[in-house]
């Protein structure tokens, strides 16, 4: 991607206003990695994003745009919820069904599992989770958590419409030779650094939907095709899962072996064998879509990754390429001038 002309700063010209615009974004990033309000982060951006991609009337009817992400809102919410419940209905009784027949193929192929059996499972996930959690209040931290991220998405949802109908920082900017003061100049750039976040995770955004609605059309085909239980549930963690690069596929399709198995271990062996194709797939397609557009290598995608992912979980992975392509943007703009001449 090109940059303008006036997009460019020379770092030894580099304005007070401009340095401080950059400190404040990279002051922003660290105490949300260190505040862990990656989730309050990108509630802010996806609700952005849909109300920019449903503002067919630009500028003239903002309102109706807002009407519109609202409806969506809704929708999604109805559907978010309707996948809870078959989710939470459906997976111990994939488990209970799963979980035998995959013992059983194993014993019968002499492959030895960590597991035995459900409980075995079950124990083994518990003392996996008090491993994590490192003190006795851990299910009130999950309830807790899962409050405060209702909260986050809420706020998001009503920070992103000021946004959108108002995107100033300095609402009375005074005019003319009373304008070039540090306040004004340093609103100006502020304001460049995160129209070019935007940018960034717009871009990512965009391919990761692509990503994401390949790997659901391709898993909601298997599925029906194979005659596997549970559409609505395979569907739905797939598209969710999707957001999430890289592994989020390997997460999914991980169901869909246990589908697989739930029918006959002959087509658990062919859910395997899916899953194998369609986790290179996501390799090849996340090194392809993303990696093309945000400009950077694999490994150094994996790297941001997992970075990511230590600072603020999955909402780190997620929001890890888009710090990765904005990095970029913004080194871009500042040429290096040779010194040896």
């Amino acid at each position: 991607m090109t940059l303008d002309a006036t997009e460019r700063y020379d770092a030894a010209r580099m304005s007070q206003p401009q340095r401080f615009s950059y400190f404040f974004i990279l002051l922003i990033l660290v105490l949300t990695g260190w505040l862990k309000l990656g989730a309050l982060l990108l509630s802010v951006l996806f609700a952005y994003f849909i109300i920019t991609k449903v503002d067919f009337l630009k500028p003239r009817a903002k309102w109706l745009a807002v009407t519109i992400f609202l409806v969506l809102l809704g929708a999604m919410a109805y559907a978010l919820t309707y996948f809870i419940h078959e989710t939470v209905r459906a997976l111990p009784r994939i488990a209970d069904r799963a979980v035998p027949a995959i013992v059983q193929w194993a014993k019968e192929n002499q492959i030895e599992l960590p597991f035995t059996d459900l409980e075995s499972l079950k124990d083994m996930a518990y003392e996996f989770a008090r491993g994590q959690a490192h003190n006795l209040g851990a299910f009130a931290d999950v309830a807790r958590g899962a409050t405060r991220h209702f909260v986050y998405l809420f706020i998001g949802c009503i920070a992103a419409v000021a946004l959108f109908l108002d995107p100033r920082l300095e609402l009375d900017p005074p005019t003319g030779p009373a304008r070039n003061n540090l306040y004004s100049l340093c609103c100006d750039e502020i304001s460049r650094r995160c129209a070019t976040f935007y940018r960034s995770f717009d871009m990512v955004m965009n391919a990761q939907i692509i990503i994401s609605a390949i790997n659901t059309v391709l898993t909601v085909i298997f599925v029906a095709a194979m005659g596997l239980p549970h559409l609505v549930v395979a569907a739905g963690f797939t598209f969710l899962c999707g957001f999430v690069p890289v592994i989020g596929n390997l997460i999914s399709n991980t169901l869909v072996v246990a589908l697989g198995f739930i029918v006959s271990p002959a087509k658990g062996f062919w859910a395997l064998a899916f899953l194998i194709v369609i986790h290179k797939l996501g390799y090849v397609l996340n090194s392809k879509i993303i990696g093309a557009r945000i400009q950077s290598s694999i490994w150094l995608t994996l790297l941001a990754l997992i970075v990511g992912e230590r600072l603020m979980g999955i909402t780190g992975m997620v929001l890890a390429p888009v710090v990765l392509h904005y990095i970029r943007m913004e080194a871009l703009k500042i040429p290096v001038h040779d010194q040896a001449g």
